[in-house]
């Protein structure tokens, strides 16, 4: 319909009646913007958000069923061993301390050895650390409890260790010492001309994205950090040209250049990481740090790319849910085009802000 307007209407006064939507909507938001109230009202008539709304509400209902049936990651175990690891290395660290949550993180655990579908390394993360604080810390009856139960369900045996270079004193994945971190030999310069390097590329060679090149970057940019240790987000790979046009093309910033991409990653976050509302944002943080040292991984290892804004827009949700299989509480956080950069295709120069206006000092 709106085509065949388009067509009808002369554009004189299509942009007339742009111009005089725009000072409506204009004066509609300033005044729902006056309160809490109005602002819900305005949006549950824009339904801006509905979306968003659904997959939080999805999130809270996977994220309970989660603790009744954990597959290969259990959020719950994941972010409670965090906390357990957080009180280890407090200054000073009590005597007593985790009470609150010991029990339900050792009955998570024997959840996790019984029904054995859990990954291996997490597995052995969480009985390094258990294994930690059953050692050091003072008994109450709630920790006297939670021992037991522990103690009776600990998987004993030893664990492949999975090694990232983080330090793994007397094969233990637990807390360390800042002593015992492998010191990078990357300096100052050399990162800033990782940084200046990596640009956003749009033109590639028509070459086959090496797979193997791309888990290997996957596989370190996992050392993002990450709130609770949660990790709540994935990669979608695809290096097929033709469906990798096909994803680009939804997001609607790739217009021109789509049909130059041969391979692309979708960061997919999940919104079943949390039991409240109020961290719905933290798929956004964390699966941004991890695609940044994405894109760091994959420029050291000659492959470049060029991260895309994804819209909160319902037709575009649409139309990359039909490509790529995605959950209800799952959301895109952005798409990351990879390749092999043609060496004669041009990169915008894309001045930066520089500190005076990213930075400001409030010490004194």
């Amino acid at each position: 319909m709106k085509k065949i307007l388009r067509k009808v209407i002369p554009s004189v006064v299509l942009v007339s009646m742009r111009k005089k939507q725009l000072r409506m909507t204009r004066l509609l938001i300033s005044w729902c913007s006056t309160n809490k109230k109005l602002s819900s009202l305005y949006y549950l008539f824009s339904g801006g958000f509905s979306r968003e709304h659904q997959s939080v509400l999805q999130g809270r209902i996977a994220y309970h069923a989660s603790l009744d049936s954990i597959t290969d990651s259990f959020t719950l175990l994941r972010r409670n061993t965090h906390r357990l690891e957080k009180g280890l290395i407090m200054r000073p660290r009590r005597r007593l301390f985790a009470e609150g949550f010991i029990l339900e993180t050792v009955q998570a655990y024997r959840d996790a050895i019984i029904l054995n579908s859990i990954n291996q390394s997490e597995i052995k993360w969480a009985t390094d650390v258990l294994d930690e604080y059953f050692t050091v810390v003072s008994f109450s009856q709630v920790i006297s409890k939670a021992r037991d139960i522990y103690t009776k369900s600990r998987r004993v045996g030893e664990i492949e260790i999975h090694e990232l270079g983080l330090p793994c004193v007397d094969g233990k994945y637990k807390p360390y010492k800042y002593t015992e971190i492998i010191e990078s030999k990357v300096t100052f310069d050399s990162i800033k001309k990782l940084f200046a390097q990596r640009r956003s590329v749009r033109w590639y060679e028509e070459k086959k994205v090496s797979l193997e090149l791309v888990q290997q970057a996957a596989d370190i940019a996992s050392l993002a950090p990450s709130a609770c240790n949660r990790q709540p987000y994935r990669f979608v790979f695809c290096n097929t040209r033709d469906k990798a046009i096909e994803i680009a093309k939804c997001a609607g910033g790739t217009r021109g250049f789509a049909e130059n991409i041969p391979a692309i990653i979708a960061i997919v976050g999940d919104l079943s990481a949390y039991p409240f509302d109020k961290d719905r944002h933290l798929i956004y943080i964390d699966g941004s740090l991890a695609a940044m040292q994405l894109m760091l991984a994959l420029e050291t290892l000659g492959l470049s790319s060029c991260s895309i804004n994804w819209p909160e827009d319902e037709y575009s949700e649409r139309r990359i849910r039909k490509i790529i299989e995605l959950k209800d509480y799952e959301r895109v956080v952005m798409l990351l085009t990879v390749g092999y950069a043609d060496h004669t295709g041009g990169i915008p120069y894309s001045q930066k802000k520089t500190k005076d206006l990213i930075l400001k000092d409030i010490s004194s």
